[in-house]
């Protein structure tokens, strides 16, 4: 999969359907023409449940496919990537909290009643990527801290990092039913600078994977936190391939946001 950069949904939302995609194929202009765009379970990460990390939300269509993950911030707020909402209405999006299997019945679901997309969000691997979603039926989990924007000590290299989620387990195999978590690394901005180019925008994102590969988050996982010390720190959004050496999953940076994600949490 290498030269093909990928956005991490399941699928891409418009006028509320969910289209039967795991690739939106439209190369955006900040990306070399010979790179595609494409949407990114955990792969070589381990099941969990959704009672050991009850903030970790599936974004579903109106038909129940799920699509990308989420990160409940408040009752009724969910942040994700703007990537797997911006091209969507709220009445084609739900929201399932509690479920740790993509196929069980358990848990709540709650339909969308509005999505906030970061005004500066330039699409595909442009900065910006983040979203908040506002619930119309309150969520009865706990919620997830995040950063505020002096907290970037978070992103010192090295620093160990939890992800989540449901995507696939593999580059365009099938999805995890069982929702996943792996620990990587926080890599420094010039290894990441090194291995996308311009691409990277080290004000807005942030990446993490081990050097050698084999663990990285993938498609559907898109939208799923990056956790630093049970934190919220950054929202799983783009990278080459899945698990590759030398390309690390990009993750939108907090810090830059979390003011932003901030002013949309009053009702």
């Amino acid at each position: 999969m290498l030269g093909l950069t990928c956005a991490r949904p399941a699928a891409v939302l418009t006028a509320g359907a969910a289209v039967a995609a795991t690739a939106l194929l439209t190369a955006p202009s900040s990306v070399a023409a010979s790179s595609a765009t494409v949407p990114r379970p955990v792969i070589g990460g381990t099941p969990t449940t959704t009672d050991e990390y009850p903030f970790v939300m599936q974004l579903t269509d109106a038909f129940g496919r799920q699509f990308c993950g989420g990160t409940l911030v408040t009752s009724t707020k969910v942040v994700t990537a703007a990537h797997c909402v911006a091209r969507a209405v709220p009445g084609g999006v739900r929201v399932v909290g509690g479920r740790t299997f993509l196929d069980g019945t358990d848990g709540t679901v709650s339909e969308v009643s509005r999505i906030w997309v970061d005004p500066g969000y330039l699409g595909a691997t442009g900065g910006g990527d983040v979203a908040v979603l506002t619930l119309s039926t309150p969520m009865p989990y706990a919620v997830a801290k995040y950063v505020s924007p002096a907290d970037t000590d978070v992103y010192t290299p090295g620093t160990t990092a939890r992800v989540l989620g449901w995507g696939t387990t593999a580059v365009n195999g099938p999805s995890s039913n069982q929702l996943r978590t792996a620990t990587v690394p926080i890599t420094s901005d010039a290894e990441c600078q090194n291995a996308y180019g311009s691409d990277f925008v080290a004000s807005d994102m942030v990446c993490a994977g081990h050097p050698s590969g084999g663990v990285d988050t993938c498609q559907g996982d898109s939208g799923g936190p990056l956790l630093v010390g049970g934190v919220l720190a950054g929202i799983t959004s783009w990278g080459i391939g899945c698990a590759e050496p030398g390309y690390p999953g990009v993750y939108t940076r907090m810090t830059a946001f979390s003011d932003r994600v901030t002013a949309q949490l009053d009702p």
